[in-house]
């Protein structure tokens, strides 16, 4: 019996991939199966439906048994094939509901809103048997108008090289992503903002949306016109694209001048020469931003380089005992005031671990700096760590970053 539906899953599912490729429609969302549930009632639109789920979870994940759930803003669904009805449940066994099956191959499906702010683990049950199990992050924030492209705004240019010569970091390779303003001349004196972790934070589609807010800021003149280098960490020459890069925490999380000689000496002077870019000598003029272990290693290039980057953008920032951020809090306490201004942003929900507890340790920043009259400032949210919680603050966090540079 499971074998028969098993094969006509696969081979229904075949069929669906087949149609994909062919329709390259995107896939449908959480939500979307939620409306669809409510209103489908004809056989040819519960036949979409199966198949439209079959394209989001994936044939293998479902036939696999390791289709984890998907989420959409605060709306989650789950889906499983097996021919008993199936369940979900909380990992402490709260029902969380019944799943619904979508034709007779076995497929089910479950969709619920969930409490925003909410991590919880679950598993999926057969007649009291778990056919798999996960975690779910609810995490929701709204964007404003400045993250998303409007009408009449003047997009600017986004321009990629790879990196594989680094004297400071050797045997590493690294993308590079740079962000050249609407109408970029070459030679044009501008504003410079380097990012760690580039390649998802200047994706015009990603959670940050980068280069989507400095368009719309640019054009209202709420930030002058900078040019954006986006890096991403060293991985090791036999990483491939994708992988974790192996490199990052030495990068980033390491104490010292390494990752400002790194900036100053080979990426910046490279991004010159590749797009005939120039940057405003004066050091309120340059910036740099990333989160987690990205916002420490910002931090720490412009403590370590106050004479080139006066602005730092940190985000759930690693201010913990990885190898040695926990000082930081003492460090500035006991150090002569060095001109930077400091952005943070962290919230309630982000980690406690053994390295340490990360909203204590941002909160610790904010303290100090505060004792030493910086020019700093710390938003405080619900989020868990990552860059969720910073996305939707990124336009008013850059307003307040360059409100005297024009």
């Amino acid at each position: 019996m499971r074998a028969a539906i098993l094969l006509s899953f696969l081979l229904t599912a075949s069929l669906s991939q087949a149609q994909n490729k062919l329709g390259a429609q995107p896939p449908i969302t959480p939500r979307q199966i939620a409306a669809a549930l409510m209103t489908a009632s004809q056989p040819a639109e519960e036949k979409a439906l199966h198949d439209k789920v079959i394209r989001l979870f994936g044939i293998n994940n479902l036939t696999q048994g390791r289709a984890g759930a998907k989420i959409e803003a605060t709306t989650v669904a789950w889906a499983v094939i097996d021919p008993k009805p199936a369940r979900v449940v909380q990992q402490d066994g709260t029902l969380i509901g019944e799943m619904i099956a979508l034709s007779g191959d076995g497929l089910q499906v479950l969709v619920a809103d969930m409490p925003n702010f909410t991590e919880f683990g679950y598993r999926v049950e057969s007649e009291g048997m778990p056919r798999l199990a996960g975690t779910v992050h609810v995490e929701h924030f709204d964007y404003t108008a400045d993250s998303q492209p409007q009408p009449g705004v003047p997009q600017g240019r986004l321009e990629k090289f790879e990196w594989t010569t680094s004297q400071v970091f050797p045997e590493t390779v690294r993308d590079v992503t740079v962000y050249l303003p609407a109408n970029f001349k070459p030679g044009e004196e501008t504003c410079l903002m380097v990012w760690q972790d580039g390649s998802r934070h200047v994706d015009p589609t990603g959670p940050m949306r980068a280069s989507v807010v400095f368009d719309n800021l640019i054009q209202k003149k709420d930030m002058p016109r900078t040019v954006g280098v986006f890096i991403d960490p060293g991985r090791k020459p036999k990483q491939k694209r994708g992988d974790k890069a192996g490199n990052r925490s030495f990068e980033y999380d390491s104490l010292g001048d390494a990752y400002a000689r790194f900036l100053i000496g080979e990426i910046l002077p490279e991004v010159e020469k590749r797009y005939q870019a120039k940057f405003r000598p004066q050091p309120e003029s340059w910036a740099i931003a990333g989160g987690s272990s990205g916002g420490i290693c910002s931090f720490t290039v412009a403590w370590e380089r106050p004479d080139k980057f006066r602005k730092v953008l940190c985000w759930v920032g690693t201010f913990v005992d990885i190898r040695g951020g926990h000082h930081y809090p003492y460090l500035v306490r006991i150090t002569e005031r060095k001109p930077i201004r400091v952005y943070l942003l962290d919230g309630e929900n982000d980690l406690d671990n053994k390295f340490g507890n990360w909203p204590l340790a941002n909160k610790m920043m904010a303290a100090s700096l505060k004792y030493m009259n910086y020019d700093f400032r710390i938003d405080w949210t619900q989020c868990f760590h990552g860059s969720k919680g910073m996305a939707p603050h990124l336009p008013e966090a850059l307003r307040w970053l360059w409100r005297d540079v024009k």
